[in-house]
């Protein structure tokens, strides 16, 4: 479609297009549409594509191109000649692949070839390269003769890609267009006098105007062959007058008498047909929070224009806007968001995979019922494109309410209403009256009727013509042959069959459909011109007369019930208020309504015996209704005194008995008291703030057995809070019982506490995938995480929230054996609690869910989040979360939509289980008996849902027990393990089975896990106590093998007790703190735990600074022995629960 702006000289403008290299239809049809789109136009409002031709077809149409906003690509064309002489100025607004303004490629078929692409013209390319490539046949331009550096602007820095062309005549001094002597370059800027953007010749009064482009006739900016800028009514200016101009005698702006809007290049006093208007400039899609606004104007043309919204712009987008802008295809998938539309701002198209299923994206293809979405339609900014369509459906009736199509945007750049490659027999658009822009294409449907007699004249408006193209459809004889012609009381054409179906009727019109003549049903009509409008429903129908002479109330000719005044009425108002009046009436014996006059006997009539009794039953009604109410009132407060009295009584007489029994069974589990003297401590595990974790041995009284057992003993003068935390973690351990839970021995009441748990010899299941990743096979994958699963479904029945699952509070006790430990963060929850609120300090950000980050939120459902995100670490073999990522950021990061990558050795199957454990939702999240359930069918086929390539080998053994028995050496006469001796067998022990005292649960993970516990032959050069300086660290211990990079240049240094620089006693990543005048709670020393609610007081250096165990190692972090370095609040990941997530220090 043409658009005419009018300057000094009115100049046509037309839509480019966005095909590229494709063909939107036919070979056949493709030349018609360039002929269509370009005749007559001189501005090409976006990219010049020049493709698809052959043979010898009139080219003429392409002389009159003067500019190009975007690119010009010519490709995939034999003819001989492309006239494109007039062409001055490329713009390149949009460039071809993102680099080009002018692309010639691959321009031969069938033994021809394009020869000569005549751009005689051409003097400017202010944006974009050139790339001429692969043209066997293409004599001119000679890319190589041609000088870019003239024709490209000064500050373009794209590159150019030539393909050498023989030399031009020896008529052209430099380069040439053609093989004529008009076809010489024209250089415009290299041979200009210093100073010149461009010249019309060498001397220095001969230079072009600043605003100048492409070259000119004279200095000033109005002798401009183009504007660099905006053309202003002939003359080149930065940019177009304003709507507001600065009064400075007023010191006020106010409105611009000459303000103009920016159409382009161009300034323009109104928009173009079918272009918005905004403050100062015309687009074709309004911005956001902006509405369009259609205004009448006197002449009665129409005005479009953007306003701003007042709040939210209720809008349903289409394909190509907002959140669908990268969305091609109407699918089953976005058809819901079409229901209850009248106008679509964007586009629709439907294509051959629209209607099938994928099962990629598990999506269906769209069904009969799902089109009917698109009834209400009645516009359509964009455009139309329908390319598939069911096969029982013989026309678009869907759209049978689609009264305009605007083309704002085009399908390709070229079509507003495309409807290809279909079998329906008749379009179906009863309702469509207007095609504002662009190219209608019906084309290649073979069984189409009907359309030579549609309207195309008014259909498209006048700046369009007759831009359409109807062919390879059913021919109109075989139409006719068929009956397939327009009902005998249509004119002007039809959309289909029936008298529903007419453009136009040719007598009458009811509703939708055609009619003889009206008044002839048992609704009586009145005729308004053409159509036929029903009679208002309180007219009386009348035969061989009209009922009424219009549509209200007020028109009829007799009423069917009652008159009142001019209106016919359905009953005499009654006590109705008006006017904070009550209007009494009555009907005499005419049925006309009177009304009631109080000074006479007429009054009475008003109030007959029947609204009498009305009124009285009303009046007893009412009044049972305030009895009852009153009677309700006075028992209540009668029993609630009632209540309140013997409450007074039972507290009086000092009565225990609970009011309202919760009905939860009581805890039984039993806690085990264990002496000092049984219990040998033999070496240090680690230690940290809250204390010293030992390798010990336990041997009961009175019994020949010796159990391996982790050993946390409390620091000397440890504050209350942390002997109270300890003993609250030893109350959630001793209340579970499970084969994949840690087991708690007992405690020793000592000056300093002392916690006795399971002492696991393979140490935590992180360090041990690390450890072992080349030997572990999916088998052990998929049972460990079978058990984790089967330990959280128990802990999720007992109600006890985990809230620090991850693989270093996993331990291993055999290769086929995990249990989940560390309970220092875990919380019971009350028979009436289903969530948790915390209050604060450290958490593990990178395993937490949303909610629990966000709003201190922990339920079953949030281990669940961690369970996946434990999957995902044994998965990796002990990769780090979100490692790239600082703790701070992750809440953003989730919001966001973003969640862990796919590990390499997981099918889709595995991760889609991890991806359902991260929902924003906890509830649809799964449960922890559906993840044993599913991962149980999983581990029963390994090979099919985890893929790896390993050796043969199992994982390495532990070497924990020959290491305590070189310890004790040969007295020890019997080594048990822990769950062997709490779930004793008959004749096992020499004693009374009623002594034996059950107690389990898991323990914290700083207690007792071991990492990587090696066989050491000199023990005895091992530090006697925590954080004694060892001097020759490196011919003690050896290197501890790892099969993770490293970041940075740190220096993994061995430290006694089996320890490796920057470990803490289970995890390679914890940071313990050193010990300080403040007390720090045990439950948190790894760096993986931040703490908001201290950040302000958490890095305390001096007193780091003051200890004399820290070393340094060339400039690495401080460390001390035993591997802690500085207090976990100095590391960037560690975070707490604050009041509100801000994400901000």
């Amino acid at each position: 479609s043409h658009v005419v702006a009018c300057l000094p000289v009115c100049v046509a403008v037309c839509l480019g297009t966005d095909m590229r290299l494709a063909l939107p239809s036919s070979l056949e049809n493709h030349y018609e549409t360039l002929k269509l789109l370009y005749t007559g136009c001189q501005v090409v409002h976006g990219n010049l594509e020049i493709t698809h031709l052959h043979g010898n077809p009139d080219l003429s149409f392409l002389q009159g191109i003067v500019e190009v906003q975007g690119y010009v690509l010519v490709a995939h064309v034999s003819v001989d000649l492309l006239p494109l002489d007039n062409l001055r100025i490329i713009r390149g607004s949009n460039l071809y692949n993102g680099s080009f303004a002018l692309a010639v490629l691959e321009n031969s078929h069938a033994g021809r070839g394009l020869r000569t692409l005549r751009l005689r013209s051409l003097t400017e390319i202010l944006v974009g390269g050139v790339n001429i490539w692969n043209n066997p046949q293409l004599c001119f331009p000679d890319p190589h003769s041609i000088v870019w550096r003239d024709t490209l602007d000064e500050h373009n820095k794209h590159e150019h890609k030539l393909q050498k062309r023989p030399n031009c005549a020896t008529s052209c001094e430099t380069a040439c267009w053609g093989e004529t002597a008009q076809d010489c370059q024209t250089l415009t800027r290299i041979n200009c006098a210093s100073g010149c953007q461009r010249c019309k010749g060498r001397f220095s009064n001969d230079c072009c105007h600043m605003q100048c482009a492409a070259g000119c006739t004279g200095p000033k900016d109005s002798d401009c062959l183009a504007c660099r800028h905006f053309n202003d009514s002939g003359v080149c200016k930065d940019n177009c007058p304003p709507p507001a101009i600065y009064d400075p005698v007023t010191y006020q702006t106010k409105p611009n008498p000459n303000k103009k809007f920016s159409f382009g290049a161009t300034c323009v006093k109104t928009c173009p047909y079918n272009y918005l208007a905004m403050d100062v400039a015309c687009t074709l899609i309004c911005p956001k929070a902006n509405r369009e606004v259609m205004l009448t104007n006197p002449d009665g043309s129409e005005t479009q224009k953007c306003e701003k919204c007042e709040g939210d712009c209720p809008v349903c987008y289409g394909l190509g806007l907002e959140h669908l802008s990268g969305v091609t295809m109407v699918t089953s998938a976005n058809v819901d968001q079409f229901n209850s539309c009248k106008k679509i701002y964007g586009s629709l198209a439907f294509l051959p995979q629209s209607f099938a299923s994928d099962p990629a994206t598990n999506t269906s293809g769209l069904s009969l019922d799902q089109l009917r979405a698109f009834r209400g339609v009645e516009e359509i900014t964009g455009y139309l494109y329908i390319d598939a369509w069911p096969k029982n459906w013989t026309d678009l009736s869907v759209f049978e309410n689609l009264k305009v199509i605007r083309g704002r945007m085009l399908y390709k750049g070229m079509f507003s209403l495309a409807v290809q490659n279909l079998h329906i027999e008749s379009l179906g658009l009863r309702s469509l009256h207007s095609v504002s822009g662009g190219l209608v294409m019906l084309h290649n449907n073979s069984e189409l009727c009907y359309t030579s007699s549609l309207p195309w004249d008014t259909l498209l408006h006048p700046t369009q013509g007759p831009h359409r193209i109807v062919s390879m459809n059913q021919d109109s004889q075989t139409c006719e042959a068929q009956g397939h012609v327009c009902h005998l009381l249509c004119k002007g054409g039809c959309w289909g069959p029936g008298p529903s179906q007419c453009v136009s009727c040719k007598y009458f019109q009811r509703g939708t459909e055609c009619i003889e003549q009206c008044n002839v049903d048992p609704v009586r009509e009145y005729v308004d011109g053409s159509l036929c409008v029903a009679c208002h429903a309180e007219c009386e129908p009348l035969n061989n007369t009209a009922s009424c002479h219009g549509p209200g109330a007020d028109e009829c000719t007799e009423c069917r019930n009652f008159k009142d005044g001019d209106f016919c009425v359905d009953h005499c108002p009654s006590g109705v208020k008006v006017d904070q009046i009550y209007i009494w009436k009555y009907s005499d014996a005419e049925a006309n309504c009177q009304p009631c006059n109080t000074n006479s006997n007429t009054f009475w009539v008003c109030f007959r015996p029947g609204t009498t009794i009305a009124a009285a039953v009303g009046g007893v009604v009412l009044f049972c209704i305030l009895l009852a109410l009153l009677i309700f009132y006075l028992k209540r407060q009668k029993k609630m005194k009632k209540k309140e009295t013997l409450r007074r009584i039972l507290q009086e007489h000092e009565l225990v008995e609970p009011l309202t029994p919760s009905g939860a069974s009581p805890n039984q589990a039993q806690m085990r008291i264990l002496k000092e003297t049984e219990l040998k401590k033999l070496r240090v595990l680690g230690a940290g703030a809250f204390g010293t974790v030992y390798k010990g041995v336990w041997t009961p009284d009175g019994e020949n057995v010796k159990i391996p057992v982790a050993i946390k003993v409390l620091r000397e003068n440890t504050s209350p809070k942390a002997n109270k935390e300890i003993l609250d973690e030893a109350y959630v351990m001793a209340g579970v019982a499970s084969p994949y839970v840690c087991r708690l021995l007992g405690i020793c009441l000592t000056s300093t506490v002392q916690l006795v748990t399971q002492l696991m010899p393979y140490g935590c299941l992180l360090d041990y995938v690390r450890e072992n990743k080349d030997r572990i096979g999916s088998q052990f994958l998929l049972n460990w995480c079978v058990q984790i699963a089967k330990g959280m479904s128990y802990l999720e029945d007992v109600r006890l929230v985990h809230r620090d699952l991850a693989a270093r509070n996993v331990l291993v006790k055999n290769p086929n054996h995990v249990k989940i430990t560390d309970f220092g963060l875990a919380r019971l929850l009350d028979i009436d609690e289903t969530e948790y609120h915390a209050d604060g300090g450290k958490v593990p950000i990178k395993w937490m869910a949303l909610e629990s980050i966000l709003h201190r939120k922990f339920t079953h459902q949030s281990d669940v989040w961690s369970y996946g995100v434990t999957v995902w670490e044994l998965m990796t073999f002990g990769a780090k979360p979100y490692d790239m990522i600082p703790a701070r950021e992750i809440p953003e990061v989730l919001e966001g939509g973003e969640r862990l990558p796919q590990p390499p050795i997981c099918t889709i199957d595995v991760y889609m289980i991890m991806v359902k454990c991260w929902m924003i939702d906890p509830d649809s999240r799964p449960r922890f008996k559906d993840l044993v359930s599913e991962f149980s069918a999983m581990a029963r086929d390994p090979p099919r849902y985890v893929v790896i390539q390993m050796s043969t080998s199992s994982p390495v053994d532990s070497q924990f027990f020959r290491m305590l028995m070189e310890e004790e050496g040969t007295n020890m006469s019997e080594l048990l393990d822990p769950d062997e001796y709490l779930v004793p067998q008959p004749n096992m022990f020499q004693r009374s089975q009623t002594d034996g005292v059950q107690s389990n649960g898991p323990s914290r993970h700083q207690s007792y896990r071991l990492t990587n516990i090696a066989h050491w032959s000199h023990v005895s050069l091992l530090p006697e106590y925590v954080n004694q300086d060892v001097h020759n660290l490196r011919l003690i211990m050896p290197e501890r093998p790892t099969t993770l990079p490293r970041k940075g240049a740190k220096i993994d240094r061995r430290i006694p007790n089996g320890l490796s620089s920057g470990q803490s006693v289970e995890n390679p990543g914890y940071l313990v703190p050193a010990a300080s005048g403040t007390s720090t709670s045990p439950a948190f020393d790894n760096p993986y735990y931040l703490d908001l609610v201290a950040k302000a007081i958490a890095v305390q250096s001096p007193p780091l600074e003051a200890n004399g165990d820290i070393e340094t190692d060339g400039g690495a972090v401080s460390r001390q022995l035993n591997g802690f370095v500085t207090p976990t609040a100095e590391n960037p990941e560690y975070l707490g629960l604050a009041d509100t997530w801000s994400g901000y220090t």
